[in-house]
């Protein structure tokens, strides 16, 4: 018995190796895009630029799934502050392996906006997320290989890179610090197409939201301008019964407050 044990505990660590690269990242985008049914956040972003000056945005977040993690999705943004994106409101609706549609409502002239596809990698909202950063980039966009392990702090790691198929992603390849145990992303390098460290994340806090580990604390640093955007999740809760008609024009002009203060 002893024997089995023995060799039963050296084959574990082998089994996390077994893993593919495309296997870690489905199961990290699982985590942290997908947990629940739904989820909602009061969301406070900070944009820090080289110098230390700080503009702060404060929105609410939703989003619901459609079905199993990797499917289709649903995103809804509030603006409250500043004045300037006040009342603003940004809606996504996620599509595996194909683009995602994404709108916008301003309020200062009563339209409401398409962001084309092309923009996906754009900045959002003046911060260094880019739109597509906010809703996950699809897994099939990349070719993801394992590269070691590693620690992050008192976090065993998978450290995988994953290299853009195509060339519409603005970074040439980037490094995902993948923690073995919640597989939540802790830490991700990109580096742009010449190979120079471009883009750095941090998760910097983890909590427990209804037994489901969830990075409430994360950082956003442009290494070649200086500039950061640090995000706090406030108030974050899972399965939440959000109706699926929330995510529609005519809620983007009229967000309810019962869903979104």
């Amino acid at each position: 018995m002893k024997r089995w044990i023995a060799i039963l505990a050296l084959l574990a660590p082998l089994s996390a190796l077994a893993l593919t690269g495309e296997e870690v990242m489905k199961k990290s985008q699982a985590a942290f895009y997908y947990p629940g049914k739904d989820f909602k956040a009061r969301v406070l972003m900070k944009l820090v630029n080289k110098d230390g000056h700080e503009r702060v945005r404060e929105m609410t977040m939703l989003r619901k799934n459609a079905g199993e993690a990797g499917g289709d999705q649903k995103y809804f943004m509030v603006f409250f502050q500043p004045a300037d994106v006040k009342d603003m409101s940004f809606m996504i609706h996620k599509y595996p392996a194909r683009d995602d549609d994404r709108w916008m409502f301003i309020p200062a002239i009563n339209m409401v906006k398409r962001i084309a596809a092309q923009d996906k990698r754009s900045s959002f909202v003046g911060s260094d997320f880019t739109y597509e950063d906010v809703s996950g980039r699809d897994i099939e966009d990349d070719t993801h290989a394992v590269e070691r392990d590693e620690k992050v702090g008192a976090r065993d790691c998978i450290v995988v890179k994953s290299t853009p198929k195509s060339g519409d992603a603005d970074f040439g390849h980037k490094l995902t610090w993948v923690d073995k145990a919640s597989f939540l992303p802790v830490k991700e390098e990109q580096f742009d197409r010449k190979g120079a460290p471009y883009k750095q994340f941090s998760a910097d806090e983890v909590s427990d939201v209804k037994g489901r580990p969830t990075v409430v604390k994360r950082t956003m640093k442009n290494l070649q301008t200086g500039h950061r955007t640090e995000v706090a999740y406030l108030k974050t809760d899972y399965d939440l019964g959000i109706e699926d008609s929330l995510f529609s024009e005519r809620f983007l002009r009229q967000p309810p407050r019962k869903w979104t203060d």
